[in-house]
């Protein structure tokens, strides 16, 4: 992260963490005809990712039933979603992200981008290795078949998850710069193989110094030379790993503010990003959009969302806080 500012999520660790006691709370208010949504927010959006699974496992001794196969039982529609992605553990929530954009017809190419662009090597690594435990695949390889050009080849070079970490080189910055710079002249398919080979490759601490260096070569910023030279998915994936390497936040606070405005609400976009980074830069991401877009994001999700799914996206918005 180079812009700067402290990197902060939503949810925290709750404080006098009592699993058995909240898991009895969500026994009363799963069992029976009705269902105590508002009890159910209060706790799953109050408790960070490991405190839930402890839960679930209290619930499992209380009540010999499963959490989840409650709540889905229970829940319906886009609550439901965001209520069971919530105790998924991370690897696994991204790992049934990608699994659910890949199967059946059609490709949800962006959701590819989203996860696949911002991964650090562990987070890719455990994502696999989720992956295969959860469906007895090969996340790679799923990948391969359902995608295909250019940017197949920079997926699957970014699943591989070998990107430096920590090495800089001023001197191979001004040739890594100079070889994005000919890839965006050239365009042949050689050069195109290079310019993903760096973006995926290179540590974002050497990025940082290819876009400075590239930008004095072409007088040009990158992003704007990436939209010019190439188009579809495989450019929309150039610019979402430049974008991470610059300010990680700010690219999800422009992807959130697309699936809310350019899609008529992408429920799916909206609820995975923010369970995805609510432990880790989801309230710098909200920060990042009221300085970009001028209005919370607390105010457009009000303006597109409703009821109980409403009051549970705002609530993983503001944490422990009461600013919605």
């Amino acid at each position: 992260m180079f812009c700067g500012d402290y990197v902060q999520g939503t949810i925290v660790p709750a404080p006098n963490f009592n699993p058995m006691l909240d898991a009895q709370m969500l026994g009363g208010a799963l069992q029976g005809f009705g269902c105590d949504k508002d009890l159910l927010i209060d706790i799953l959006t109050q408790r960070c990712n490991a405190q839930r699974l402890v839960i679930a496992e209290a619930y499992q001794g209380a009540f010999c039933r499963d959490l989840v196969s409650d709540l889905k039982e229970k829940l319906s529609d886009h609550f439901k979603d965001v209520m069971v992605g919530l105790m998924y553990p991370p690897p696994s929530y991204d790992a049934h992200e990608l699994w659910h954009a890949m199967k059946g017809a059609g490709t949800d190419e962006n959701c590819l981008i989203d996860i696949l662009a911002s991964r650090t090597n562990g987070e890719i690594f455990q994502m696999r290795e989720a992956y295969y435990l959860q469906y007895s695949r090969d996340l790679q390889e799923d990948i391969y078949a359902e995608t295909s050009g250019h940017f197949r080849d920079m997926l699957v070079n970014l699943v591989q998850g070998t990107r430096e970490e920590g090495y800089t080189d001023p001197a191979m910055a001004a040739q890594d710069a100079m070889v994005l710079w000919e890839a965006c002249q050239q365009r042949t398919g050689e050069h195109k193989t290079l310019l993903q080979m760096i973006l995926c490759n290179k540590s974002y601490q050497q990025l940082w110094l290819v876009f400075q260096e590239f930008q004095n070569i072409s007088g040009q910023d990158i992003v704007d030379a990436i939209n010019e030279c190439y188009d579809g998915y495989f450019q929309e994936l150039l610019v979402a790993v430049v974008l991470c390497v610059r300010d990680k936040p700010a690219y999800f606070a422009y992807r959130l503010y697309s699936a809310i405005h350019d899609f008529g609400f992408h429920n799916r976009t909206v609820i995975r990003i923010l369970i995805a980074r609510s432990e880790i830069d989801l309230m710098t991401i909200r920060k990042r959009y009221k300085e970009r877009y001028g209005k919370s994001l607390f105010h457009d999700i009000r303006n597109f969302a409703s009821g109980h799914y409403e009051k549970a996206l705002l609530a993983i918005c503001a944490g422990d806080t009461d600013e919605y």
